[in-house]
């Protein structure tokens, strides 16, 4: 949930850190710090609060040449500058940033760290001790980063300073993702290709369990029993322009724009020469092969492995079903005989997603990763992957990446459906160039969703969402967004549900947000509004030309049935923004949160 940089060369490396930093800030933005060694010692600057806090308090009269830093989302200790990273020994000779939880760090404290004065409530600051304690008692720094790090249980991305030693910078990694960039006369750390895309686009990945030295002219892995390790780089094919605002006041109004742009990319992504749409013969033959199939996932990319289901079991008939990932690891169900997993992640990081799939593969089962970012760990611990191709998405709020996964899994639904000699009743390509046509028009309308929210959600302290069917699905994506950047307290119900218990919430007022697009529901949803409507809700029907009535409120243009998920989610995208806005509240980083979840 944290993000690192570090940076060794022959340049200052003060701005490169805290430019790398803002590009980090949607891991994490309670606290940040950096550390910089210039020619005689290392010297620390964190600050509670944003990377533009941390700025007005950095030293810029210091010429450092290496330097780590760390932006924070708060586990182990409020949010403070006492707790912001990076954290040192008692002496002061070691200075440490991490990434991830440590388990056990409460025995390591009492089995090691007794009487050693603490200036912290992090897990961190465990590990800096540590290797304080073991480098007193003779052991040289390699040494003493091994031994502690074979003490810990849990996860970790570490970049650790040693005063004594200004050519190096110690990096490892368990369960938490790091790079290590490279140039010419530098080298790089960081827990993101984008946050120092600035200086290099050459990247070497990190495996569990492996330690890094880091100097400007060299980069040698090992693994813990000081074995090399050779590995080549790769490039990271990102635009910079991709990870910029530009005119846009945040991130997420231009994510949700780009859906038209990553409708027609997708498509042309998994087209083959001849225009039909295609997927990787192993991984149609990995679906004929399943007898069910368990989507795994969690929050946004939950509720579309929800819709994918409908789409796999209606076009394929192969039955599904659909496990919040943190659930599953600890509680999982009879399994059938021949399962394949899909596992659905933004950033193909998410620690609980990750949890699962090493079990499953202990197992021996296969697993598919739906992901946004090649060579991520959900990617590479995969037996295949299937690529969003969203661009960088960087608001904590997902939108963009939510109808990239919707359109993919349709494409694998349809795709295995074809094989399976299954005639489908829908040109998909087709259909999903008419869809990114109507998410056009919907990002054009921005006026009226400003309206329906200042008019709906302005001072409201709850609302809920109904839906019936496919639209259920999305008016839990709908709650979902709205509540996590306005901090209304929303949810999202079957509308058949109502009576059975939530409509003794509803009151005077309360907002009610229904979707209708499913014609075979149609008139039972109209039924579930009319039933909040008699008992004083302020209702907001949003529904599909063909199926509007006099009085809707919006009418989303006409998409094939099945698909509507894809086109009727962006105007609650859009309204949540809204609402966000109006209440001064931070769209692109809503308080509490962090955009990938790294961390169980």
């Amino acid at each position: 949930m944290c993000g690192i940089v570090g940076y060794i060369g022959n340049n200052d490396s003060k701005d490169i850190l805290l430019r790398g930093l803002e590009k980090l800030e949607y891991r994490g933005y309670d606290s940040a710090g950096i550390a910089v060694r210039d020619e005689h010692k290392v010297q620390v600057f964190k600050e509670k609060g944003r990377i533009a806090d941390l700025r007005g308090i950095v030293d810029f009269d210091i010429f450092a040449l290496s330097g780590i830093g760390h932006t924070r989302w708060a586990t182990h200790g409020v949010p403070s500058a006492a707790n912001a990273h990076p954290h040192q020994s008692a002496s002061g000779r070691f200075t440490l940033v991490h990434n991830g939880v440590i388990e056990n760090y409460e025995i390591l404290k009492r089995e090691y760290l007794q009487g050693v004065p603490f200036n912290s409530d992090t897990d961190t600051e465990v590990i800096v001790q540590l290797i304080g304690l073991f480098a007193n008692d003779g052991l040289t720094t390699d040494e003493a980063f091994r031994k502690t790090l074979k003490l810990l249980k849990g996860s970790y991305a570490l970049a650790l300073l040693d005063e004594q030693d200004n050519e190096t910078i110690y990096v490892a990694k368990n369960k938490s993702p790091l790079l290590v960039g490279l140039g010419d006369t530098f080298n790089v750390v960081a827990s993101d290709a984008m946050a120092m895309l600035q200086v290099t686009d050459q990247y070497v990945e990190l495996m569990d369990k492996e330690i890094v030295i880091v100097r400007k002219g060299e980069v040698i892995i090992q693994n813990l029993d000081g074995e090399t390790i050779a590995r080549d780089p790769y490039t990271a094919e990102l635009d910079a322009s991709d990870i910029e605002k530009g005119t846009y006041p945040h991130y997420m109004l231009k994510e949700i724009d780009e859906q038209p742009l990553v409708m027609r990319k997708i498509i042309q992504s998994y087209q083959d020469e001849q225009g039909a749409l295609t997927i990787d013969q192993e991984i149609i033959q990995a679906m004929n092969n399943a007898d069910r199939i368990y989507i795994i996932a969690a929050g946004t990319s939950y509720h579309a492995g929800l819709v994918g289901k409908q789409f796999i079991e209606k076009m394929t008939k192969i039955p599904v079903e659909v496990h919040i990932s943190s659930e599953f690891g600890y509680n999982m169900p009879l399994l059938s005989e021949k399962p394949l997993f899909i596992f659905i992640s933004q950033s193909g990081e998410t620690a609980d997603s990750r949890a699962v799939l090493v079990n499953i593969k202990e197992m021996g089962y296969k697993a598919i990763t739906m992901t946004n970012v090649p060579g991520s760990t959900l990617s590479r611990e995969a037996d295949y992957t299937l690529l969003l191709h969203a661009g960088p998405e960087i608001a904590v709020a997902s939108t963009k990446a939510y109808t990239a996964q919707l359109a993919v899994l349709a494409i694998l639904a349809a795709v295995t459906a074809k094989n399976r000699g299954i005639e489908l009743r829908l040109d998909l390509s087709r259909e999903l160039g008419i869809i990114a046509n109507a998410m056009e028009v919907l990002c054009d309308e921005k006026e009226e969703f400003e309206t329906i929210a200042r008019g709906f959600l302005s001072v409201t302290r709850n609302a809920f969402f109904i839906g019936r069917g496919l639209d259920f699905y999305v008016g839990l994506e709908g709650a979902l967004k709205l509540k996590e950047i306005s901090y209304i307290q929303a949810e999202g119900f079957a509308g058949g549900e109502l009576k059975h218990g939530t409509i003794a919430l509803i009151e005077e007022g309360t907002p009610v947000i229904a979707l209708a697009t499913q014609e075979s529901v149609n008139l039972n949803l109209r039924s579930n509004v009319q039933e909040v409507a008699a008992r004083g809700a302020n209702t907001c029907i949003i529904s599909m030309k063909g199926l509007e009535v006099e009085g809707d409120t919006f009418v989303i243009p006409a998409v094939h049935e099945l698909l509507t998920p894809l086109v009727s989610v962006i105007p609650l995208q859009l309204i949540s923004y809204y609402a966000a806005l109006h209440r001064d509240c931070d769209v692109d980083k809503p308080r509490n949160l962090a955009k990938s979840v790294t961390v169980e």
